[in-house]
């Protein structure tokens, strides 16, 4: 699951950032706002027509993303951890 996958409002924590595009440009700029392992992000608006996607990174840090730069953002949920612990069990 991603960043794009999220509804509005949605919480989820990052799980791992993955380079996509074959630099790391994209990679290094995501983690220069704040997006990186273990940091909660939600999305507060998305844009029409595939646009960009309105996010917050921790407590305070809000940006906008491109949709190919959201399925970068692999993430997970706690829905995710309960179904992880359940599998466990």
């Amino acid at each position: 699951m991603n960043v794009a996958d999220l509804k509005i409002g949605q919480i989820a924590i990052v799980d791992k950032v993955l380079n996509l595009d074959g630099g790391q440009g994209t990679v290094q700029r995501l983690a220069a706002m704040g997006v990186v392992s273990d940091k909660s992000v939600q999305v507060l608006r998305k844009a029409r027509f595939n646009g960009p996607l309105h996010i917050r990174v921790g407590a305070t840090t809000e940006i906008a993303i491109r949709p190919h730069e959201a399925e970068m953002i692999v993430i997970r949920t706690d829905r995710d951890d309960e179904i992880n612990f359940s599998e466990g069990s």
